[in-house]
């Protein structure tokens, strides 16, 4: 089986934080004043501006942030805040992993709608966050350690013999379990 290894130095991340759904602190929905920050480790993250307080527990931000993370990165982290009078409060958190929308069979411009569950602080669900995402940056380099001369000398399958449709056969991959037979 041929190794393919990525030589990326870094990747840029273009992420819209559209929306929010059913958000609320100490279990009461929140009325205004929420912001989401979008962060890779302590030192690199992005901030929203507040939401404004129109949609109150369903806020709107539509706002693009743009992070860079290193090449060994394996997920971001989404946080929202809101802002109350004894200070910011974190309403729930959601780890979003670059495979979501990185490195798949769709081109890295790709644009990728996604929403993920909030948990709070005790992991209880608190809301979801809607996004926007896609990868920016140079376009990937991968070696092989198979020597393949042209893309068309690829073949993915099962040889099956001669059709009209070529020679090979493909399928997905199942999960067998011995104990269900």
């Amino acid at each position: 089986m041929a190794k393919y290894y990525n030589n990326y130095s870094s990747r840029t991340v273009e992420m819209t934080v559209l929306s929010g759904e059913d958000l609320r602190l100490a279990s009461k929905s929140r009325k205004s004043n929420a912001f989401v920050i979008v962060r890779y480790g302590v030192n690199n993250f992005r901030t929203t501006e507040t939401d404004g307080g129109e949609g109150g527990s369903y806020p709107k931000w539509n706002e693009k942030l743009v992070l860079d993370l290193p090449p060994h990165a394996e997920a971001v982290t989404l946080e929202v805040h809101c802002k109350t009078a004894f200070g910011d409060k974190i309403v729930g958190t959601a780890s979003v992993p670059l495979s979501d929308f990185a490195g798949s069979y769709m081109p890295d411009s790709y644009l990728h709608f996604l929403s993920y569950r909030l948990r709070d602080s005790r992991g209880q669900r608190n809301g979801i966050i809607n996004i926007s995402v896609r990868m920016k940056g140079p376009a990937p380099e991968y070696s092989c350690s198979a020597s393949v001369s042209a893309p068309e000398q690829m073949a993915v399958g099962v040889p099956v013999g001669k059709s009209n449709f070529g020679s090979i056969v493909t399928g997905v991959p199942v999960l067998y379990n011995k104990r269900n037979f």
